[in-house]
């Protein structure tokens, strides 16, 4: 009796650890080259998509293929269902509000942005859409602020360094 329940304990707290390591955002921060902070950068996308619920991520690979194929309202209510179920998860937030800012709908993907952080402040994706939006918003200050929080995460991250050297001299008044 004693052994099923420790094996059950241990089941239910290996299957608490899901998402990004440490070790993982360490060595994004420190990537010596580019190619290796992209390489890192992917596995931590890859980690964000893993739920720590087999429900979650088949609604999640459902959702994803849907926005791929430009099915928004399908994409859109499996996002729903996904943030319904486990509403901690950042990834789910996150997909939807990169659906809301496709179609400009910037409030919602407002929201949708800053629930992404709340769950997972070391969201370089989410920072970044941040910057884009608050950027096209004429919000230069906050865009660029959001661009150099990516860049604190994700150090090699080529459109966050974009967005900064567009940026930077108009709000700062120096150059890169």
């Amino acid at each position: 009796m004693f052994k099923a329940i420790f094996a059950a304990a241990f089941l239910l707290l290996a299957g608490a650890a899901h998402g990004p390591s440490e070790e993982m955002f360490d060595r994004l921060e420190q990537a010596p080259t580019d190619e290796e902070a992209e390489s890192v950068a992917m596995d931590i996308w890859a980690s964000w998509l893993e739920s720590g619920s087999p429900t979650v991520d088949i609604l999640m690979e459902r959702g994803v293929e849907a926005q791929t194929y430009g099915d928004v309202k399908h994409a859109r209510e499996l996002f729903d269902r996904v943030i319904r179920i486990q509403p901690d998860y950042a990834e789910g937030w996150h997909r939807r509000a990169g659906l809301f800012l496709e179609r400009e709908q910037y409030d919602e993907a407002l929201r949708d942005l800053n629930e992404t952080l709340r769950c997972e402040p070391r969201h370089f994706g989410a920072w970044f859409s941040l910057g884009m939006m608050l950027e096209s918003l004429g919000s230069q200050d906050e865009a660029l602020a959001a661009y150099r929080e990516a860049l604190e995460i994700y150090p090699r991250m080529t459109a966050a360094q974009q967005g900064v050297a567009r940026l930077q001299q108009a709000v700062d008044g120096t150059a890169l």
